[in-house]
């Protein structure tokens, strides 16, 4: 059986709800609150089929591309980290997704569900923690579960955005991305050690 606080509390971090509360107000700010609750259920739909799909495929295509998991684990645990650093030293995801937001369409897959629910690290995150050597069916499928129970936190937090968006404000988004940025770090740390340890021994 997995450990779900701490599985949940990963994928909190790499999907980050809070940090997509600005990125969704800023593209739906001019939407009447039906279309606003559409893209919120389209995007969360999305990103949830997308970083299902690297459940299912993501070690398949490793192994078909004969890449040793130990290695991905190390590669992803580096690709982590650094978007971890990003997140604590450097722009913060609100600010860097608003950004691209106010150039791009608003549309509820681009930049609301891909890259700011279903990002990188969400998607090396998916794949790390269901490999088959380390995890049966069962706990594959646990671990699926808390990572829709995320993406179910972020949906809820779009629909009530304007409110969350109040309250928080964008300092307030800011000071929770990078304490996830600093959470993911650690985790981060540990799929390099964990991927070494595992290179090493095989």
């Amino acid at each position: 059986m997995i450990d779900y606080v701490a599985t949940f509390i990963a994928f909190f971090a790499v999907i980050d709800p809070i940090g997509t509360v600005p990125v969704f107000v800023a593209v739906t700010q001019h939407h009447d609150e039906a279309t606003r609750r559409k893209v919120a259920l389209i995007a969360t739909g999305v990103s949830a089929v997308v970083l299902f799909v690297f459940v299912v495929v993501g070690e398949i295509i490793l192994r078909a591309m004969n890449i040793p998991l130990p290695a991905f684990r190390i590669a992803g645990g580096v690709v982590l980290f650094l978007f971890a650093i990003t997140m604590i030293l450097g722009e913060s995801k609100p600010e860097n997704e608003i950004t691209l937001a106010e150039s791009a369409e608003d549309t509820a897959i681009f930049p609301v569900a891909v890259p700011s629910l279903a990002g990188p690290g969400a998607m090396l995150a998916a794949v790390l923690f269901t490999e088959n050597a380390r995890f049966n069916l069962w706990e594959q499928a646990q671990t699926v579960l808390m990572m829709f129970a995320v993406l179910l936190v972020a949906l809820v937090l779009m629909l009530v955005a304007g409110r969350v968006q109040r309250v928080i404000g964008a300092s307030g988004a800011s000071v929770i991305s990078r304490v996830m940025g600093l959470i993911l770090a650690s985790a981060a740390t540990h799929n390099a050690l964990e991927g070494i340890k595992e290179y090493f021994e095989i």
